[in-house]
């Protein structure tokens, strides 16, 4: 017998059965609601995401403006090139990383192997130039000068360059539009990063991966206008890629035109006689440092006086912006950016920082009346003013007896400036002033504008610095540890200075402030804040916002936005008194220090205004300066270890006028040669499809003037052309440019 059940089902095994049961019925109950909550609850959710996953999208950049001068001639446009771009996603998916592609296509190029990996090479802090700081998942242009028969090997053999991409496209272009480079004004452009791209995302102008964008001058400061929309189309695909049907599109709109008050036949000019001056410089010995003048950098601006706007603006050294175009070579990079270089990428009208010399006067001239001394006093003219046993010299020793301050600026006297500053110091309370210090000759540069920016529209615009009390505190508070532990009260020159400022750095010292009276000591400005206080005296007093831009004109031509001159302040003189320094500045032109570069000036016709001067610099040759206006145009130029301000700016400068309103040598005004006889007020014209008419521009306007000049010398001046200056005396006797001859111990200037 067996006691075995019938059902072969102990009650065991039906338990077991049970507990089965109830698993596979939670099992179904489980997947039966997630199936309900994806269907039914999420599933327009997820439909949704399914056909964005179907949906590709293609971009179409955007074509940029063009940057016109004033008359609508291109500064910067487009052009279509080849170009040779390669995905990293691409490359980045084979055995080697794409190096066997890259080496191949190199060849194709002409290029070596290391050049092509350098261009698609990522950037990051360790990564040195040239790189991509573009988006990774971008094409990268390898190059933008492809030959058709290299694009075509390319695309034929397309199986052997994978992730590589030949096909034309709009490229930057600066043309430099009768030589005229206009490098550091322009800049230059460089691919978006993801960091911009997900700052800009919710902003009213977000980026796009294939974004190009400015990265310095008018291309930065305009980045937004001139860049247009890029168009994006999207395409319904299958789940093998292929084209189903287009979702939607969004073509591409063009960025605006940018035309500035830049006139690009005087920018040559400008140019030109900057580097002219700078070679000659070169060629003249200095008698200090017994070696010849290095004039290794300068500037030059040439500016509207009546509203600011800037027809020229130079700096040397200078590079070709095209450089940048299609991604910077390694050599180019160094070439830009090494220490041999001088950093052609400073502007230095803009962002050079020099102590002023005796162009500076004018500030000083307006203080000393601000503190109630009257222009048309007797001050004594000296061949040197003594402090404390310090004895501080005119320049070569000159002594022209009791002067008033018109005459002062005339013949740039120093001795004049150093006792009205030392004066009010005495005044104040010296070195230890008790209430607070009225302070004229600082409170009057601030009210120049000194010290600040002065709201030109180009980026990155350095301030200067009006070395007042204020400044001195936080400056000496940051340097006093230092000074103190290399100081020597018996040292070298440079540790006795640093043995004074460790003990009174922060307390201003006569010695300080007669410095300053003449732009020197700690005094920096730039050439661009100098013109502006020069065409400020030129228009009446209105210090206007310097502007580089002058119009934004829509890409069909039917929408133009004005960019209006504005002013940031007056300066704090009263009309007879600008009068007056207006009629000593006509007086440096005619019979001052600027005399002998004006000889023959046709005075009576356009008047010249004038001042010279030249700064100290401590471990440098003397910085030329020379500011010059009329009633159209302020002229401001230096050149960083070039001599006297009369004698290596002065003629470049007389040059450009010369081009400006058609002068010869022998005065002769001819207006058919004259460039810019009077500001350019209208706006280019504009063509019924929205181009720009551009007229015609020569192959080169300066060494047309140089012809032009030569072609008149020794003619014979027409009737009423020229008014010879009043005393066209010789560069000996008339070039004083005030250069401090005798140094106080431990007076504080400019240190490099």
């Amino acid at each position: 017998m067996t006691n075995i059940p019938e059902t072969g089902r102990t009650p065991r095994v039906q338990i077991r059965l049970v507990v089965i049961q109830i698993l596979v019925l939670s099992l179904l109950g489980t997947l039966g609601g997630r199936l309900w909550y994806l269907q039914i609850r999420e599933g327009a959710e997820y439909a949704k995401e399914a056909s964005g996953n179907h949906v590709q999208q293609v971009v179409e950049p955007a074509v940029r403006g063009s940057i016109l001068d004033a008359r609508g001639v291109p500064l910067a446009d487009n052009e279509t090139r080849l170009v040779v771009s390669a995905s990293r996603t691409d490359l980045l998916k084979q055995k080697d990383d794409g190096k066997a592609v890259l080496a191949k296509l190199a060849a194709v190029l002409g290029l070596t192997a290391e050049e092509v990996a350098q261009k698609v090479r990522l950037c990051d802090a360790k990564t040195p130039q040239p790189c991509w700081n573009g988006s990774p998942y971008q094409p990268i242009p390898i190059t933008d000068e492809a030959t058709p028969k290299q694009a075509l090997q390319i695309r034929e053999r397309a199986e052997e360059f994978p992730g590589i991409t030949a096909e034309p496209e709009a490229m930057r272009r600066y043309p430099s539009p009768g030589a005229a480079n206009t490098a550091q004004v322009l800049g230059y452009l460089s691919p978006v990063t993801d960091a911009e791209i997900t700052k800009a995302q919710d902003t009213d102008s977000p980026f796009l991966r294939s974004d190009q964008v400015g990265r310095s001058g008018l291309e930065r400061q305009y980045d937004k206008e001139l860049r247009g929309k890029a168009g994006v189309t999207r395409y319904e695909v299958d789940n093998l890629g292929r084209v189903i049907g287009e979702a939607e599109a969004d073509p591409a709109q063009p960025g605006s035109n940018l035309v500035t008050s830049i006139d690009a036949r005087v920018q040559r000019v400008a140019e030109y006689e900057l580097n002219e001056a700078m070679k000659e410089a070169r060629k003249q010995h200095d008698r200090n440092t017994n070696e010849n003048y290095k004039a290794d950098a300068g500037a030059v601006v040439v500016m509207e006086s009546r509203t600011g706007r800037v027809v020229a603006m130079a700096s040397n050294p200078n590079y070709d912006p095209n450089a940048w175009v299609g991604g910077i070579s390694a050599k180019d990079y160094r070439k830009l950016t090494g220490k041999s270089s001088n950093y052609p990428l400073l502007n230095r009208a803009i962002q050079g920082q020099a102590a002023p010399g005796s162009i500076f006067k004018v500030v000083s001239t307006a203080a000393a009346v601000q503190a109630g001394y009257d222009f048309d006093g007797r001050y004594n003219c000296s061949s040197s003013y003594s402090v404390g046993g310090q004895v501080f010299k005119n320049f070569e020793s000159q002594n022209h007896g009791p002067i008033d301050l018109g005459r002062a600026l005339e013949v740039s006297c120093d001795t004049v400036f150093y006792s009205l500053a030392h004066r009010e110091w005495q005044k104040d309370g010296g070195i230890d002033p008790k209430g607070k210090p009225k302070d004229y000759f600082y409170k009057t540069a601030h009210q120049f504008g000194l010290g600040k920016e002065t709201g030109i529209d180009l980026p990155n615009e350095v301030t200067g610095r009006v070395p007042d009390r204020e400044w001195k505190q936080s400056y000496w508070d940051a340097n006093k540890a230092g000074w103190c532990k290399t100081g020597k009260k018996d040292g070298s020159y440079v540790e006795k200075i640093a043995y004074e400022n460790c003990l009174e750095g922060n307390k201003m010292r006569a010695g300080d402030e007669i410095n300053y009276s003449i732009g020197q000591g700690d005094t920096l400005v730039t050439p661009i804040q100098m013109a502006t206080i020069y065409a400020a005296i030129a228009n009446g007093g209105t210090l206007y916002d310097p502007t580089v831009g002058k119009a934004i004109v829509s890409p069909d031509g039917r929408t133009v936005q004005e960019i209006a001159p504005e002013a940031h302040g007056k300066l704090p003189v009263s009309k007879q008194t600008l009068a007056q320094m207006d009629d000593a500045l006509a007086g440096v032109a005619t019979r001052g220090t600027a005399a002998w570069r004006f000889g023959g000036w046709p005075q009576d016709k356009i008047e010249m205004h004038a001042k010279t001067g030249t700064a100290e610099v401590y471990g440098k040759q003397t910085t030329s300066w020379f500011a010059t206006y009329t009633d159209d145009y302020s002229i401001v130029m230096t050149i960083s270890q070039g001599g006297t301000g009369s004698g290596a700016s002065g003629p470049a400068v007389r040059n450009i006028y010369d081009a400006l309103y058609g002068v010869s040598d022998d005065g002769v005004i001819n207006k058919k040669n004259a460039l810019l006889p009077t500001p350019q007020k209208d706006l280019p014209k504009i063509k019924t499809d929205g181009t720009i008419a551009s007229p015609k521009i020569s192959k080169d306007p300066a060494k047309e003037q140089q012809t032009y000049q030569k072609a008149t010398e020794g003619g014979t001046p027409t009737p009423g052309g020229t008014q010879p200056a009043a005393t066209a005396a010789s560069p000996e006797s008339t070039n004083r440019d005030t250069r401090r001859r005798a140094r106080r111990r431990g007076s504080r200037r400019k240190r490099t």
